[in-house]
């Protein structure tokens, strides 16, 4: 039986729109850049954008949602065009309920969409679950109908869906049998074979369980459900063909590219791989560029700069000698135009990116690949089989050339590649770029040298405040000076209680005095061994040779001690609540808050805050001695000692301990007792990358300001809602919520009053063309949600009716327009109607055949827009 041919813009819409039926929130695509999650560089599947919904943290728009979601995956990006199944842009289909729906409707709906609206022949769909899984399979047994013998129990590995502990659940996997010839040949083929023949296109993921982490799984109390469905996938299927670069709108993207490179798909196999290169990476990298990726040498930048330079690079290799891809991205907008209008209205930006890194890529990619050619070839003949990283790194530093394309080219010669050595020395690199901007950034190389020449400074801070001291350096800009009289320089003494900035911990401040002279210090640097004070001064002079004292900012440096060693109270704390996994992945510690981060795999929970915040203050207030010792590596290993993140540590450590609670390595500045941190509180919580969490707090008088600061906002509160009191605020909150439902409900029929009185006036005016009248109008300064209204009004009480309603809400232009049912069946077609009169006045949109709107650019074309509409109209109709 042949399936009905549908596109692919035409099945995104039928999806859709099938769900918006079944109650569900239409919501746009998400943009490929994570919003509030650092934990991923690009969204990789549906419903990684709406992971805060399913947990919780974030209260969805509604409980019932459907997407088309635009991801982007590049674990195998080695293998795009290499074969004709990978590649790194796709859309998931998704439909996701929060805690509303569940299995029965779930799976209700996915067959009545695949056989009622996708009519896909009964007899070659299988179905797979959860070997255990019993309800699933009662639901498509009995109440679907689907034979027992077309219905497969898998193991965990294929139908459970679970990562690490938290919500999980089974699955169920819709399977598409493409017929014998994909087959293997066995009488027992089935789903689960690993033959082509049966494709899984539909994934429900029924996530009712909570797993602890050790094999425990208990029932949540409201299930969710999470369904994904590739695009490309469902689109082969429908059209009839075996992969992705087959279908309608990426076969056109193809098109252009070939006709480019003046070759044709088909023909021959390394001209097809580069067909299929090019065309994937141009889908990825303008949709990537359009959500605001750019390119540059870290994260998803450098994912985006990967794409385009291999896909540059296999352009050479079609004989494509000049710049391509940004006019490639012509077709790709064109495409996508109806679900991701976008990419053409920011075209021009999306182009002049492309553009701009393909020049630069351009400029070396010759030569580059010149000199690796030759380096290949040098291997070769020395009966070498792999490429040296220093080779590699030079074509990185040099040309441009990403270590993934080298490892390609590398590949195609039959030969490997030095990657430690080449990360080797890009960790060098990173290295002298460190040293290069940390405290000494903009010095020449000179004064660098000077610095490090000078003997190690004399640090006297963890036992005093103060300290005399002699002046052995003086820096004005990046020159070495006898003296100065006023401005901003640098000093470099030969002791000091000024601690330099390093472990995560800030320099102090303070003032240095020389006889009359006082000079104010505003940070404190610390490079090999030599500190170096950034002051200021306002008259005096200071020169090579003088007596000082210096002095820090004892209250600041106070507040930095508490706000530190409450951060080794805090990372016990982490332990004790959460588990031994904590360790520490960064710091920052000032005198106003403490910034820990730290391994944990999922956001805490508030009671898990609530413990860590209420062990840091029990062991602030037992007040605990807090002790230093010095020590060797090993001897501080075997007492338990943590090692702090990023800290080099030399033959002597200090090792704190605070109590029997915490014991640490630390080079910073501590308190002598827990009970000095007055008390502790946490800020905030969050996600810093995949499988790092933040905690903020303070200490002290940052407590107080906290306390002050919700107390004032406390007190604007009740003053703004006329509250008698703090106490009487949620009584008047809830009061004032009330009148403002109940003011929401008047201007509602209000709306409603004003829309029967429009509906009206304009429906008196229809014009007749056809068989359906035409009702318009054109309206300035009216309420967001009156064009809708009106046309929602028009199509539920006239079913031959096409409303269009050109609105000006404040400058932003829009057309609105809505088809009753007959007038559907005449022809007429919201979206088409909207996105013809848009296009007049240079603006763009779509949207459903009985309802959709449209932005407009140009307000002077607006009444050529609205007269053009009959004709529009005209033209649909059916004969």
């Amino acid at each position: 039986m042949t399936m009905k041919y549908m596109g692919l813009n035409e099945l995104r819409e039928k999806y859709l729109s099938f769900f918006e039926s079944k109650g569900h929130l239409r919501h746009k695509s998400f943009p490929l850049v994570p919003q509030g999650d650092k934990s991923i560089l690009l969204i990789n599947a549906g419903m990684t954008p709406l992971k805060k919904y399913f947990t919780g943290e974030i209260e969805p728009p509604r409980h019932r949602m459907t997407t088309c979601q635009k991801c982007i995956r590049t674990p195998d990006i080695e293998r795009v065009g290499i074969t004709a199944r990978h590649g790194t842009f796709f859309e998931m289909l998704g439909n996701f309920s929060f805690g509303d729906y569940f299995k029965e409707e779930a799976i209700s709906w996915a067959w009545e969409f695949i056989t009622d609206v996708l009519e896909m022949p009964v007899d070659r769909l299988w179905v797979t679950i959860y070997q255990d899984d019993d309800e699933a399979f009662d639901i498509w047994h009995n109440k679907i109908g689907v034979s027992s013998d077309r219905i497969v129990r898998l193991g965990k590995e294929d139908n459970f869906w679970e990562h690490g502990s938290g919500p999980c659940g089974p699955c169920s996997e819709i399977h598409f049998d493409r017929g014998e010839e994909y087959g293997c040949g066995s009488p027992d083929c089935k789903p689960g074979c690993d033959c082509d023949r049966f494709m899984e296109f539909w994934n429900l993921v029924f996530t009712q369980f909570d797993n602890d982490g050790k094999g425990n799984y208990t029932r949540l109390p409201k299930p969710n459900i999470d369904t994904g469905m590739g695009l490309e996938r469902l689109a082969c299927l429908m059209q009839g063909v075996d992969n992705l670069f087959e279908v309608d709108t990426v076969q056109n993207i193809m098109k252009a590219v070939a006709k480019k490179a003046g070759v044709n798909y088909g023909d021959d196999k390394k001209t097809d791989i580069s067909l299929r290169v090019i065309t994937d990476h141009i889908r990825s990298t303008a949709f990537m560029v359009c959500d605001g990726v750019v390119p540059s040498n870290e994260g998803r930048g450098y994912v985006l700069r990967r794409l385009l330079r291999r896909a540059a690079r296999h352009g050479r290799l079609l004989g494509i000698n000049d710049l391509f891809l940004a006019d490639l991205v012509d077709v790709v907008a064109h495409e996508n135009l109806s679900e991701y209008p976008e990419l053409t209205e920011k075209l021009e930006y999306i182009k002049k990116i492309i553009r701009i890194e393909e020049e630069r890529f351009s400029a070396t990619i010759d030569s580059g690949l010149s000199i690796l050619s030759g380096i290949i070839n040098d291997t070769i003949s020395a009966g070498g089989t792999v490429l040296s990283g220093e080779d590699i790194f030079r074509l990185y530093d040099t040309f441009g050339f990403p270590i993934d394309l080298t490892r390609e080219i590398a590949e195609e010669a039959k030969l490997g590649i030095d990657e430690e050595g080449f990360r080797r020395l890009m960790a060098e690199q990173r290295e002298r770029a460190r040293s290069a901007r940390a405290n000494i950034s903009g010095w020449s190389d000179e004064q660098k040298s000077f610095i490090s020449s000078l003997p190690h400074t004399e640090f006297v801070g963890y036992e005093n405040d103060s300290s005399e001291a002699t002046v052995i350096a003086v820096i004005v800009g990046s020159d070495s000076v006898d003296e100065v009289t006023e401005g901003e320089f640098s000093l470099i003494l030969d002791k000091t209680p000024f601690y330099g900035e390093g472990g995560g911990q800030v320099g102090d401040t303070g003032l240095i005095y020389d006889g009359e002279t006082v000079i104010n210090v505003t940070d404190t640097k610390k490079t090999g061994g030599v500190y170096v004070h950034l002051c200021s001064m306002t008259d005096g002079v200071i020169k090579v040779g003088d007596k000082v004292s210096a002095k820090i900012d004892v209250l600041r440096r106070n507040a930095i001690r508490r706000n530190h060693s409450a951060a080794h109270l805090l990372q016990a704390a982490l332990r004790r609540v959460l588990g031994s996994h904590v360790e520490q992945a960064g710091s920052y510690v000032d005198d106003t808050r403490v910034r820990f981060d730290f391994s944990h795999f999922a956001a805490l929970t508030p009671e898990e805050l609530n413990a860590v915040e209420a062990l840091v203050n029990e062991n602030i207030l037992a007040g605990e001695p807090v002790t230093t010792v010095e020590t060797d590596i090993e001897t501080a290993r075997k007492s338990g000692a943590m090692a702090l993140f990023g800290e080099k540590y030399g033959a002597v450590v200090r090792m704190v301990k605070m109590g029997d609670f915490s014991t640490e390595l630390c080079g910073g500045t501590h308190l002598d007792n827990t009970a000095k941190a007055g008390l502790f509180r946490i800020i905030s919580e969050s996600s810093v990358a995949a499988g790092v969490r933040r905690i903020e707090g303070t200490t002290g008088y940052g407590v107080l300001e906290l306390l002050t600061e919700r107390d004032r906002l406390i007190s604007d509160a009740a003053h703004e809602l006329k509250a008698a009191n703090s106490a009487d605020i949620a009584r008047r909150s809830a009061q004032v919520m009330g009148e403002i439902k109940d003011m929401k409900h008047e201007i509602d029929v209000l709306g409603e009053k004003l829309a029967d009185a429009q509906t009206g006036s304009l429906i008196s005016g229809a014009e007749k063309i056809g068989s359906i009248r035409l009702v318009k109008g054109l309206f300035k300064d009216c309420a967001p949600e009156f064009p809708r209204t009106v046309c929602d009004k028009f199509k539920s009480e006239n079913s031959d009716v096409v409303a269009v309603i050109c609105a000006d809400i404040g400058g932003k232009l829009t057309f609105t327009a809505s088809c009753g049912k007959d007038a559907v069946k005449a022809g007429a077609h919201a979206g088409n109607i909207v996105k013809a009169a848009a296009a007049i006045t240079g603006g763009g949109g779509g949207g459903r055949p009985d309802s959709a709107s449209a932005g407009a650019k140009d307000a002077s074309k607006l009444e050529e827009a609205m007269s053009s509409l009959p004709d529009i109209i005209k033209n649909m109709l059916k004969a």
